[in-house]
């Protein structure tokens, strides 16, 4: 079977005001032009295709907003598009997606990733049954993301002592990396129409945070429990005697604005095209649990995709746990005994905000330039999404 090799990644910085002038379809599609700069001997006309994650894909991102991108870009009207909605996990199943497509045989370059401008399309904008439908809701239980990761917090054991600490962990880090540059080799600046810089580095929600600010916080979601979701919840599960409403506005992820991209292709498309493979895709899968505490899937993907690989959670050198909730990375840290020192190593989402559509990308991007920076070679990225499911990668350097 064909491999499936990564041969380049770049983002756009993570905006959290800054980018709400740029349309949707001119953010992803600077970044295809950024593509094109960073690879000027890549022939577009023998790109495949575009698989583009969008959570909310209405008005500016309504349609198919990666076909849209490609004509902004001026790519050749011969490579397709295609938009595809797996919630947080989206860009992350594009990326699947497109390396299933290359290991087939079915195509031999691909360029996948994510796109979500969260201040100009909010998130609940599309509606859906998942969202807005009693009905659907009440057949299973389901209960928002906030409710269930509370939830989640319960059943584990987990301390708003703890979320808070792993919360102040990842914005020192994330400051940290930001700051000496480490996030550098992926960014493409954004500039306007007249070639003014808009944005050329993530756009912090709270720059200095400290453990004063974040025990100042109230709980998040303890009004919406008590509309009667955390009934819901107990109804699903008896044994738990309470939902504990432990999560913040300082322990989740904000929402924010940005598009990120992933080069794919086969090793003999590399070749003809001059192309350096950086990472391998070794393996992928995704998978999906009980909806009624939806966020236990990073976990349980990371654990089927290294079982897949024939792998130990020690053989990974570097994990990212894609943060919506800061009990998601902690369970799934204590789950496969993961060494704080190789989970996401530079921050994650809490800090940084997370455009949902490209964070999958977001995590294979950061991924793949830390285990160059620090001559690793396993990585693996995994994400909890919205009605229990999950999807996790594994890659290795080339």
């Amino acid at each position: 079977m064909t491999e499936a090799y990564i041969f380049d990644a770049l983002r756009t910085p993570w905006g959290q005001t800054a980018l709400y002038e740029v349309k949707p379809v001119d953010l992803l599609a600077r970044v295809l032009e950024g593509l094109q700069r960073r690879q000027p001997e890549l022939d577009l006309k023998q790109v495949d295709d575009l698989l583009i994650g969008c959570v909310t894909p209405t008005g500016d991102q309504g349609a198919n907003i990666a076909k849209a991108a490609l004509l902004q870009a001026g790519w050749p009207p011969t490579t397709s598009g295609m938009t595809l909605n797996r919630y947080e996990a989206s860009s992350l199943e594009a990326i699947s997606l497109g390396a299933a497509k290359i290991r087939a045989g079915w195509a031999e370059l691909i360029v996948a990733g994510g796109i979500e401008s969260m201040s100009r399309v909010p998130l609940g904008s599309a509606g859906g049954a998942l969202g807005f439908d009693p009905g659907v809701l009440h057949r299973v239980d389901y209960v928002p993301t906030g409710i269930s990761a509370d939830l989640l917090a319960t059943c584990t054991g987990f301390t708003r002592e703890e979320l808070d600490a792993f919360a102040l962990h990842t914005y020192h880090r994330a400051v940290h990396a930001g700051e000496q540059g480490y996030f550098h080799p992926s960014l493409q600046p954004i500039y306007d129409q007249n070639g003014l810089l808009i944005l050329d580095r993530d756009e912090w929600r709270w720059p200095a945070m400290t453990a004063d600010l974040l025990q100042a916080q109230s709980p998040a979601f303890a009004e919406l429990g008590a509309l009667g979701f955390d009934q819901m919840a107990l109804h699903h599960f008896p044994a738990v005697e309470q939902v504990k409403h432990l999560h913040t506005p300082a322990t989740m992820a904000s929402s924010a604005d940005g598009a990120a991209l992933l080069l794919l292709g086969s090793q003999q498309k590399g070749k003809a095209l001059g192309l350096t493979p950086r990472a391998r895709i070794r393996t992928a899968t995704t998978l999906s649990l009980d909806p009624a505490i939806l966020l236990r899937g990073a976990h349980q993907a990371a654990a089927v995709a290294l079982s897949m690989a024939g792998m130990e959670p020690t053989d990974i050198d570097l994990w990212e746990c894609h943060e919506s909730y800061a009990a998601i990375p902690l369970h799934c840290q204590r789950m496969l005994q993961i060494p704080a020192d190789r989970l996401n190593v530079n921050g994650g989402a809490i800090a940084l905000g997370a455009p949902l559509g490209a964070a999958g990308a977001f995590l294979l991007s950061t991924l793949i330039d830390e285990l160059e920076r620090r001559d690793l070679n396993t990585g693996l990225a995994t994400i909890a999404a919205k009605g229990g499911m999950g999807v996790a990668m594994i890659i290795e350097r080339q």
